[in-house]
């Protein structure tokens, strides 16, 4: 067995634990069953999940079995959100969403050997228990004291709007989800978020309470934090899901490409599977070179290998390198190039014109005169076409897939023109 404490410590995966030397040495002794819960409050996990779908991985990997639990009971009520209530999915909404969330993170996971991965729902406990054997069973053995002093409940009723009780239960049920999977499976380790804290303490509190000589353990990590004070896994565009449909490939690697270089250390660090060597050497590079953007481009790189697969990846490579001249973007698939250029400015019209009137549409230049300068400069391209005269005019026949012109001012500024009755 691997003793890996010192390794989630050196990658900024350890925020806390109920006693680190007992779990270092149950983690040396093991192998050891734990847990990590996904709530499906979304139809996909997003990026902010991925530490601890990824840290799921790092324990199986040395040597630990996981339950992934994905939770079809407590996805129907929601943890408390410190601002205000959470808008309840219907059941048939949470179950279909289960199923995604599932699918999502299997493939993170193995499934076969001495420490293969179980995925747990605790909808399978919680469906045929009343409400007087929950209260009897479960809500007996919690002192409302102590669940009023949990963060997000604090900051609730403080708040106008207050909490329901429905909110409020919600740590009762996923104290229960720990009991039960030590019943079932003989799980000892509850894995989180830091935020989640008051949660996993819950749940080890009740399992002492009921099964008196268990050794049971809870392990947080951080939370993400991005530099510039915005939350992470977030974008202009909103939140960066796992889903190919909600977010694409082509803007997931974008994503990564563009950490702040004060972030890329540490977000490596968390999210890699790199050695510390390689990893050391990418902060180096980094730190000398930071245009050059190894380590945005090692970790982008690796995670869209991991989540959307080996060929998307190539395809989005190939996308980004073809969009800045670097390779022939009528090699591209539709499917590709759209979701590329959906993150470009980009203008539909119902007809081609003058290059310079499409780029002053686009906004890539702030005029048609801007325009024609930028032609006589030699800074304007069509399809990486450099365009020869102030008076070309676009034509259908340079439509990629009988749609979309590319178009770029000097090295680095791009946009889209989309043919609208193409």
């Amino acid at each position: 067995m691997t003793d890996i404490v010192d390794d989630l410590k050196w990658r900024g995966l350890f925020a806390q634990s109920t006693d680190e030397d007992a779990l270092r040495k149950a983690l040396a002794d093991g192998p050891v069953t734990f847990y990590c819960g996904f709530d499906p409050t979304a139809a996909s996990l997003h990026v902010g999940h991925l530490v601890q779908v990824l840290t799921v991985r790092r324990l199986q990997q040395a040597g630990h079995r996981p339950l992934a639990l994905v939770g079809g009971a407590t996805g129907q009520i929601g943890d408390p959100r410190p601002t205000a209530e959470r808008t309840l999915n219907s059941p048939e909404t949470v179950a279909l969403w289960v199923d995604r969330l599932r699918s999502q993170i299997e493939p993170f996971l193995s499934f076969e050997g001495e420490n293969a991965a179980t995925m747990v729902n605790n909808l399978d406990w919680t469906a045929g228990m009343s409400a007087i054997e929950f209260l009897r069973d479960i809500g007996k053995h919690f002192r409302v004291n102590k669940m009023l002093t949990k963060d997000s409940v604090a900051r609730r009723l403080e708040s106008a709007e207050g909490i329901s009780y429905t909110e409020f239960s919600y740590q009762l049920l996923q104290s229960m989800d720990f009991l039960e999977l030590y019943r079932r499976y003989g799980c000892v380790l509850q894995q989180g978020g830091s935020d989640q804290w008051g949660n996993l303490v819950g749940g080890l509190d009740l399992i002492h309470r009921l099964e008196p000589d268990a050794e049971v353990h809870a392990y947080a990590t951080p939370l993400m934090t991005k530099a510039d004070g915005t939350k992470f896994g977030k974008s202009e565009g909103g939140a960066i899901w796992l889903d190919p449909e909600m977010t694409t490939p082509y803007a997931f690697y974008q994503f990564w490409l563009n950490v702040d270089d004060r972030d890329i250390s540490a977000y490596s660090r968390i999210l890699s599977f790199r050695s510390r060597s390689e990893l050391e050497e990418l902060e180096r590079q980094t730190e000398e070179r930071p245009q050059a953007r190894a380590a945005q481009r090692a970790l982008a790189e690796e995670l869209t290998t991991l989540v959307h697969g080996a060929d998307q990846c190539a395809a989005v490579i190939a996308a980004s390198r073809a969009l800045f001249g670097q390779g022939e973007l009528e090699a591209l698939d539709e499917a590709t190039l759209s979701a590329a250029l959906s993150e470009v400015p980009h203008a539909r019209v119902s007809e081609l014109g003058p290059v310079v009137d499409l780029f002053a549409e686009v906004g890539l230049v702030p005029s048609k005169s801007a325009a024609r300068r930028a032609v006589k400069e030699g800074g304007a391209y069509v399809n990486n076409v450099k365009v020869a005269a102030e008076d070309a005019v676009a034509s259908a026949e340079e439509l990629l897939h009988g749609r979309w012109l590319v178009l770029r001012r000097g090295k680095k500024n791009l946009a889209a023109i989309e043919v609208a009755s193409a």
